[in-house]
């Protein structure tokens, strides 16, 4: 199989080792990666914002940045939430209805292609140490995943993960609600970091590096000893 890979504007300029990492996992699945060096944006921030003009003109570059007709994979929830749930709302019986349809049925967030597309629960990961896992808001609430994730982190050898209370609770970032609403959404963090820390777990997972971003800046504020690591850089460690 040979997939393309979309990596999201600020995975790419904050946190390529989370792309790199899933690029190794992928091709240790015998998975063929295809990059198009010309990828940007899905358009989420502008269209959180509310400026549905300037989404639609990146949303248009994203459709042709993937003409194939191949899996779509990527390191976000919340970008593939993007694609799959409000881009009919801009392409719908335009002239790139057709390629964005395909689009919508091809693009999906890593843990969920691996154990639904490959059929993969286990990679071979090796992680010492006990974590929980965060449900992102996109991931759960637009795209169903719940399970996956977990599946996979349950194979993996020495990492005992714990749920923390009120896990399917926001952690307070979504996107420009924690700059327009910064004093609610620090407090949705301590909430979510006192949930953490209740289960003496060490790191906290999480299929969206927004999500940990924001609870990573305020354990650092806090000067609390808790790591924030996404899925793939786990699922890459050890082998």
């Amino acid at each position: 199989m040979i997939v393309d890979i979309f990596i999201p504007c600020f995975v790419d300029q904050m946190f390529p080792d989370a792309a790199m990492n899933m690029v190794k996992v992928l091709e240790k699945l015998n998975v063929g990666v295809n990059y198009n060096t010309e990828q940007t944006c899905c358009g989420q921030p502008a269209f959180n914002a509310g400026y549905r003009d300037q989404c639609r003109e990146v949303g248009e570059k994203f459709i042709k940045d993937f003409p194939n007709d191949r899996p779509i994979v990527a390191p976000s929830a919340s970008c593939v939430g993007m694609v799959k749930n409000y881009y009919g709302e801009m392409f719908h019986n335009s002239s790139l209805h057709n390629q964005y349809k395909t689009i919508q049925k091809n693009i999906y967030e890593f843990s969920d292609f691996l154990v639904n597309v490959l059929h993969v629960t286990d990679v071979g990961a090796k992680f010492e140490g006990v974590a929980t896992y965060h449900d992102a808001c996109s991931a759960l609430r637009e795209l169903n995943i719940k399970q996956a994730p977990r599946t996979l982190l349950s194979n993996v050898r020495g990492l005992e993960l714990r749920e923390m209370n009120d896990v399917e609770t926001c952690c307070g970032f979504g996107g420009t609600f924690s700059v327009k609403y910064e004093s609610i959404a620090v407090g949705m963090a301590e909430q979510k970091i006192i949930n953490v820390e209740a289960t003496k777990a060490s790191t906290i997972i999480s299929t969206d590096l927004s999500c940990l971003m924001h609870m990573d800046g305020y354990l650092k504020k806090q000067g609390k000893n808790i790591r924030v690591m996404h899925i793939a850089d786990v699922l890459a460690s050890g082998w």
